[in-house]
């Protein structure tokens, strides 16, 4: 069922959940970095650097510079593919799982208070 905001409401949740990231202790991400987060975790896999840039319409280096960041935090991680030796294959983190859940826990914390 689809949740319909009206745009004051819609700032507000965006502003509530901005807020909290802000706040807590978890890193602070990018939107770009959070949109390749997002789309590693909630789209099947396989996810490749070249399959990333495609889908978010941004080139290779920055998708590239993004996994540098979130492989540090160790939110996502990369391995050569076997198959196809020119890929390289983005992967789920444990850490990265429990990012998103407590981020989703914000975000439902955020739309009780709009």
């Amino acid at each position: 069922m689809p949740v319909v905001l009206t745009t004051a409401q819609a700032l507000t949740l965006l502003r509530c959940v901005a807020l909290a990231m802000v706040r807590d202790d978890e890193p602070d991400l990018s939107l770009r970095q959070a949109s390749i987060l997002l789309t590693v975790y909630l789209e099947a896999p396989p996810h490749t650097v070249r399959g990333l840039a495609a889908r978010l319409g941004v080139s290779k280096p920055v998708i590239t510079r993004a996994l540098d960041t979130m492989g540090k935090l160790d939110l996502l991680s990369r391995r050569r593919d076997e198959k196809d030796r020119r890929n390289v294959l983005v992967q789920r983190t444990v850490k990265g799982a429990l990012y998103l859940e407590r981020l989703a826990d914000t975000i439902g914390a955020c739309a009780q208070d709009i």
